[in-house]
């Protein structure tokens, strides 16, 4: 059983250890006003005059000025076989999750923190980098995008998807990583409807522009359907 750290009824934002991309601290705020710190995260919180509800991590990444600073919302989780990312997520509750400083600077750690949005794929969350937004598509999504915005489609494993509104259809393909993948796609825009898609499995990355991180927030929290909690 997981010890929840952090719980809220409404969306919270979680400050990694990378740089924020600039003004998506803010945009993260806009809507998730509990602040959670991923280890170093805490720096940029200290910077940035924040109070977060919990720092949460195995604290060698974050200054002995921060550390000092949160003292009394710091949890050590002292193992070392999962990234701060992993250990912030798996122990907060909310109904959304809105992640900055977790994309953009180093690929690995990108591709890192994208493995762990799969590993926990009942934790709703969006990565907001410096272009682009980052999301596990959940079982059922609708997005009114505009005409051309670009949609990627990237799968984690072996995974189908359903669609509508995309210029290049994907029903009846299969995805996987080192097969069919679906990125570079695009909305056909209000003239033909929004976009909707229907993974069959918790597999699949949904990569959009960063100006569709409102649209996205709002078509997440009309989404009723849940991936279960992954078995193992």
């Amino acid at each position: 059983m997981i010890k929840t750290i952090v719980s809220s009824g409404l969306p919270i934002t979680l400050i990694g250890g990378a740089k924020p991309a600039p003004g998506a601290l803010s945009m993260a705020l806009k809507w998730g006003e509990t602040v959670v710190c991923a280890d170093g995260g805490a720096d940029t919180a200290l910077r940035e005059r924040l109070q977060p509800s919990a720092v949460i991590g195995d604290m060698d990444s974050v200054s002995a000025q921060a550390l000092s600073e949160y003292a009394d919302v710091a949890h050590k989780i002292a193992e070392q076989d999962s990234t701060d990312f992993d250990k912030a997520l798996r122990h907060t509750a909310t109904p959304l999750v809105l992640g900055v400083g977790f994309s953009g600077a180093r690929i690995d750690h990108e591709l890192g923190s994208m493995a762990v949005l799969a590993r926990y794929p009942d934790r709703r969350c969006i990565l907001i980098g410096e272009d682009t937004i980052t999301l596990l598509c959940p079982p059922q999504i609708t997005l009114d995008l505009p005409t051309e915005t670009a949609v990627s489609l990237f799968p984690m494993g072996a995974v189908a998807c359903d669609s509508t509104g995309l210029r290049w259809a994907t029903n009846g393909l299969r995805f996987a990583p080192d097969g069919q993948i679906g990125t570079l796609n695009k909305a056909l825009g209000p003239d033909v409807g929004p976009v909707t898609l229907t993974p069959d499995a918790p597999k699949m990355m949904l990569i959009l522009p960063r100006t569709a991180f409102e649209v996205t927030v709002q078509a997440m929290s009309r989404c009723a359907a849940q991936w279960p909690v992954r078995a193992g």
